[in-house]
């Protein structure tokens, strides 16, 4: 997969450097997003770039972690079996990572019958060993659904102090990050019926990590050092050290996993926390028959292991205390790299809830993707949480890719493409006297430093760092150009012009190397572009080549002629980021909410125009509400088009001064002035809830005076059927403020007031309700934005007044 194509498996070579590379294998119930892609296969595959390019032994490792209850709950949400959401699943991850370039030696799966022989050897070993033991647990029961609940069938408040998230899963809140278990959630629900589940006894195996607890410090106090573990994986697991390891559960009461090889278990799975990380051995074999090679071989092999930071207690815990309890001569990891979270715009990227940007969807934009690979590669989370901006990306794809790197590399080769009398015919000149030349000396000095600086950050995995550093060198290169002034060179010293050209030509050529890890498409440009073999492309010591790369002169051979030089990047506009922008606001579920508003709006529009000039009569066009009232006719018919509901935002918010349970809104409407709005909300919604929100106003009631206070509209909000519970009605985040709120397939002017005497609101109320997916809707038809449908956080089938 990726660019390579190696028919001949490698396995380790006594006297060499061999290292074996694997990212946290992505969850296959869903399409990756762009801060699962930083946070593994991304970054180690650009370690694993490194690494062939220094000429060291090395093999990426990575495939889809398969089996459990996402994937479970995933086969319910599609009405399908397991087996088919993997297959159709594991399809979509291979093709995003293809494209890319991730350059997986072997990308697997977890579902093999591979992964099945090693995780059960390797429990049989526990189990031998004594580290197993069998105990009760109380487990969450639905008896709606007939089955026990495992983690992830679970929703509920989280318990942890200061967090109270109510969507947290039974085995982590997402929100705050701590591991939980079922049982300790508030409230909980069951995902699938939503009824509340009671607690029932059920026997399972434990992995008895206290008793194995000397032996892993040992490992762990050894190995961060050795290894140089980042700060935040050690920060992680010493807090687990310190909290104090507690028996931890190894099976579950599923039927889609490992089966347990014991008859006393033959109901039940290996729960994914153990099975998963198996999963690198067991792909390994589908790789070579001699994996344990790899493996079971500590003295000559080195583990690297990337991740994102909830993923480290079960890479320095969980799975070295499964491997240590063996007793087997493991390949225990050396060093850990770990991510922090990449957030989107003003939120966080979730695959649950379908936020951000996802692997599909850069594929789909016209942004090339060694844009995508470098912006997020600058990007990394190293040391803490990162955010991706449309702008931000702009910026780094047109002043640092184009302005700099492109800049450089294009006018170098182009001037060289040349014909001779202006150029040099494409033809690389000879340089004598290069090494003593002022200009040229000072700047291989700098280039030097910057090479040595480029390795240093690359062997310690500061991947970012490392990406700066060569990009430094294209600044170098463009300042080496403007201080010679080579173009005056040419006509007045036609010998200082040629050391100018040729060295900037090696530095072009040493770019395209230390690049290649962060975007090889980019380098593959350049070396075709320089007439050159991509396997050429080479840092190892044993070559030379970081010798020469102090004498960039010397890289590339006079006499050589280079290909057709074209530009390599090309500017994103301001307009285009606005539409990306635009496009990807919201949710998966809002933009296709969104698309499908577009789409119909687009076809009312056809057949509003089509009705008006059907069968050559002249249609008389529908008068306003208001303006037929005016002239004296029938009462319009009631109808939700007479409602004037507009996205509002909340600017300021305060208690009212003569009443305890009243808010005292100014909200701007698109009109210039805010309006005054006084509201009902403060025993349901707290005030810093209500500040700088975005609401659904309805603006066309007759102003009311509320103790004292003109109340010019109202904010619209869902109620439960006792009244206990009260949410605001969302517009998406991406709604125009002014804004008026449609109805699919209702047309027509609302009433300048409404009349109260009339009672056309109190008509209509009765029709608006929440569905069960939380959209709000007037008789199943939803209020809708340009931005997507409304919503509200949890009520559903509520009534909204």
């Amino acid at each position: 997969m990726g660019d390579l194509d190696r028919p001949v498996q490698r396995l380790p070579i006594p006297g060499k450097r061999n290292i074996l590379i694997t990212s946290a294998l992505p969850y296959v119930n869903n399409v990756p997003h762009l801060g699962n892609i930083i946070g593994c296969v991304l970054s180690a595959d650009v370690f694993a770039r490194y690494c062939r390019l220094r000429g060291y032994n090395a093999i990426y490792i990575c495939g889809t972690d398969e089996y459990g209850t996402a994937t479970e709950t995933k086969a319910m949400e599609e009405n399908s079996t397991p087996k088919q959401i993997c297959d159709k699943y594991h399809a979509i991850h291979r093709e995003v990572y293809k494209w890319f370039n991730i350059s997986f030696d072997e990308f697997g799966r977890t579902s093999s019958p591979q992964q099945t022989e090693v995780c059960q050897a390797i429990f049989k070993k526990l189990l031998d060993n004594n580290w197993l033991s069998e105990n009760t647990m109380k487990q969450l029961y639905c008896d709606t659904c007939e089955r026990f609940l495992a983690d992830r069938l679970v929703e509920g408040t989280c318990p942890t102090e200061g967090c109270n998230y109510d969507s947290a899963r039974g085995d982590q809140c997402e929100n705050c990050g701590k591991l939980l278990n079922p049982t300790e959630l508030i409230n909980p629900r069951c995902k699938q019926c939503k009824n509340t589940p009671r607690i029932r006894d059920t026997n399972h195996l434990f992995l008895e990590l206290p008793q194995l607890k000397d032996k892993l410090v040992s490992y762990i106090e050894s190995m961060s050092v050795a290894g140089s573990w980042s700060q935040n994986a050690i920060q992680t697991t010493n807090a687990w050290l310190k909290e104090g390891l507690k028996p931890r559960c190894i099976t579950r009461d599923l039927k889609w996993g490992v089966p347990v090889p014991l008859d006393e278990f033959k109901d039940k799975v290996f729960y994914v926390w153990f099975d998963a990380p198996i999963g690198y051995v067991s792909i390994t074999s589908c790789y070579t028959p001699d994996w344990e090679k790899w493996w079971k071989n500590p003295d000559n092999v080195e583990l690297y292991q990337f991740m994102g930071k909830d993923n480290v207690p079960f890479h320095t815990v969980m799975f070295p205390s499964t491997l240590i309890g063996t007793g087997e001569n493991w390949t225990m990891m050396k060093t850990i790299s770990v991510t922090e979270y990449l957030n989107y715009e003003a939120g966080k990227f979730s695959k649950s809830k379908g936020v951000g940007v996802f692997g599909n969807d850069a594929k789909d934009t016209n942004i090339p993707v060694e844009v995508w690979r470098y912006y997020l590669l600058t990007n990394r989370p190293e040391v803490s949480d990162t955010l991706f901006t449309w702008s931000d990306l702009q910026a780094k794809l047109n002043s640092e890719l184009l302005n700099n790197l492109g800049n450089f590399i294009n006018r170098v080769l182009s001037f060289l493409a040349k014909p001779p009398g202006l150029g040099y015919g494409s033809i690389i000149p000879d340089a004598p006297g290069a090494d003593s030349h002022p200009l040229t000396k000072k700047l291989a000095g700098e280039v030097g430093k910057y090479v040595e600086q480029y390795l240093e950050a690359m062997e310690k995995v500061k991947l970012k760092q490392g990406l700066k550093t060569a990009m430094s060198i294209s600044s170098e290169g463009n300042a080496y150009l403007q201080e010679s002034q080579f173009w005056k060179l040419y006509k007045e010293d036609q010998s200082s012009c040629s050391i100018v050209i040729k060295t900037s030509l090696g530095l072009v050529y040493l770019l395209a190397c230390l690049l290649e890890p962060f975007i090889p498409s980019f380098s593959v440009e350049v070396f075709k572009q320089l007439n050159l073999p991509l396997e050429q492309a080479s840092l190892c010591d044993e070559k030379g080549d970081m010798d020469r790369a102090k004498r960039p002169w010397e890289i590339l051979p006079a006499g050589h002629k280079i290909g057709t030089p074209e530009p390599l990047f090309k500017e994103l506009k301001d307009e285009e980021v606005e539409d990306y922008r635009r496009r990807f606001a919201g949710s998966q579920a809002d933009r296709l909410e969104r698309d499908e508003a577009e789409k119909a709006a687009k076809l009312a529009e056809q057949l509003k125009k089509k009705a008006s000039v059907g069968g050559g009569k002249k249609q008389q066009a529908k008068k306003p509400a208001s303006e037929a009232k005016s002239k004296g006719s029938v009462e319009p018919e009631i109808s939700i088009t007479r409602l004037d509901i507009r996205v509002g935002l909340i600017k300021k918010v305060q208690k009212h001064p003569d009443a305890d349970s009243l808010y005292v809104e100014e909200i701007d409407l698109g009109e210039g002035d805010c309006r005054t709005v006084v509201s009902g909300l403060v025993k349901y919604i707290p005030l810093e809830e209500m500040q700088n929100r975005k609401v659904c106003v309805l603006c066309n009631l007759k102003p009311a005076s509320m103790r004292g206070i003109k109340s010019q509209a109202m904010v619209l909000a869902a109620s439960n059927s006792d009244h206990t519970k009260v949410e605001l009605v969302d517009p998406p985040s991406a709604a125009v403020v002014g804004e008026r709120v449609t109805f699919q397939g209702f047309e027509g002017e609302p009433d300048d007031v409404l009349n109260p005497k009339k009672k056309v609101w109190e008509t209509l109320q009765v029709d608006l309700q929440t569905n069960s997916d939380l959209v709000a809707c007037y008789k199943d038809i939803p209020l809708t934005t340009s931005a997507g449908v409304c919503k509200v956080a949890s009520i559903s089938c509520g009534s909204i007044r």
